[in-house]
């Protein structure tokens, strides 16, 4: 027995060591070689792709990537396959690159950062991105005219400390991750009562789900495509607040995304929704030691450099009848730093119009960028009825 405390290894173990550790059965997964010609012969072909993607990429940086590969285990080709799988069209607004973890935006930072600051309109990433949910500072979002705005949404995503991201992450790691929702469900719905439906179980609950407005169809072209639909619909479900205006999905683009949808046209109240819960949400995951992953530079970080910063998307679906034939429409969205989509058939005069960044500018300034960019495009458009000119109403860039 050792009367004071014992050497840290053993003599012959230290003399022996580099012999033992040669016999030491390896780690399957250290065998695998993937086989890769040199960066010039692997480099992609993009020609006709117009992601943000092949705007960046250039043989010189495949060279310094392309030999990389996250903690996790995401290469330099899994960051770039989405935008190979869909090249998009000349108007494409699309980032064509997504990451597999947290870590993939530090040993990818050299593509990453230049992704971020193309997409997010010149975001420098010197910055520290900063965070504001406190609802209150918001100036109008509940008196919009109902004549034109049909409904509105607030979502917001989110990834989960010590976890893979959607396109990545292994079938364990993804029922790990249902199972914490569900316990923070519970204890959420001490506050706000709500149901969890899981959708690999979905049978008489589904006609539920669809009175509530929640559609459980199969995952979309675009999360096959990334491969956030991998081993679906196996531990993905949603949460639904029981008087149905908060829905939370799990494992679906991410890990978690909060969504609250109005049929009216109080962003406001959809706001503050999402801005509370989500609060609540944040201290249980932290309660169990699986916080809510924050980068100072990146803000909350999700799998889409497009979605980096604040993680929120806040819509409004707005009937324009005049406003979007104008000649200078484009010109009026991007000052505002707002961007649109058609509703329907094309001809259609409903616009889905959303905010175009997520970083850089704090939750509550995004929504008062859409409400009042809203009120302005909506101003327009009455001036243009009345045959007026709306020169006196464009506005100067933000």
């Amino acid at each position: 027995m050792w009367k004071l405390r014992p050497p840290l290894e053993m003599p012959l173990a230290t003399k022996y060591k580099s012999i033992l550790e040669q016999r030491m059965l390896k780690d399957p997964m250290s065998l695998i070689k993937l086989k890769r010609l040199s960066p010039e012969e692997e480099f992609p072909d993009l020609n006709r792709n117009y992601t943000c993607m092949a705007r960046i990429l250039t043989l010189q940086m495949y060279k310094r990537q392309c030999g990389r590969a996250s903690e996790s285990g995401f290469t330099f080709d899994d960051v770039i396959r989405p935008g190979l799988e869909d090249p998009g069209g000349p108007c494409s607004e699309a980032v064509g690159c997504v990451a597999g973890d947290a870590h993939s935006y530090i040993i990818f930072c050299d593509f990453f950062d230049r992704i971020i600051e193309l997409y997010h309109h010149g975001y420098k990433m010197t910055k520290a991105h900063k965070s504001d949910f406190n609802y209150e500072n918001l100036k109008g979002g509940d008196d919009f005219d109902s004549q034109y705005v049909l409904s509105c949404e607030v979502r917001v995503g989110r990834n989960v400390e010590e976890f893979s991201f959607a396109p990545h992450c292994s079938r364990g790691e993804r029922r790990q991750l249902e199972s914490l929702a569900k316990q923070a469900f519970t204890q959420l719905s001490q506050e706000l009562p709500g149901t969890y439906y899981s959708l690999k179980d979905l049978s008489e609950d589904r006609q539920e789900l669809l009175d509530a407005g929640v559609s459980v169809d199969s995952p979309s072209l675009v999360m096959m495509k990334t491969g956030v639909a991998r081993d679906w619909p196996d531990a993905r479900g949603v949460w639904i607040s029981q008087d149905t205006k908060l829905i939370v999905w799990i494992n679906n683009e991410d890990h978690l995304q909060i969504v609250c949808t109005q049929k009216g046209c109080d962003i406001r109240e959809a706001f503050a929704l999402v801005c509370i819960n989500l609060g609540r949400l944040e201290k249980l995951y932290e309660k169990m030691k699986h916080p809510f992953i924050w980068k100072d530079h990146l803000g909350y970080v999700l799998s889409s450099p497009a979605e980096v910063g604040t993680g929120l998307r806040a819509c409004c679906d707005v009937k324009l009848s005049h406003i979007h034939k104008h000649p200078k429409f484009e010109t009026i969205m991007e000052r505002l730093r707002l961007r649109k989509s058609v509703i329907g058939a094309m001809g259609s005069s409903v616009y889905k119009i959303f905010n175009a960044d997520t970083i850089g500018f704090t939750e509550v300034e995004l929504l008062q960028l859409l409400v009042d960019g809203v009120k302005l495009v909506i101003n327009m458009d009455k001036n243009l009825k009345q045959g007026s000119t709306i020169d006196h109403l464009m506005p100067a860039p933000k």
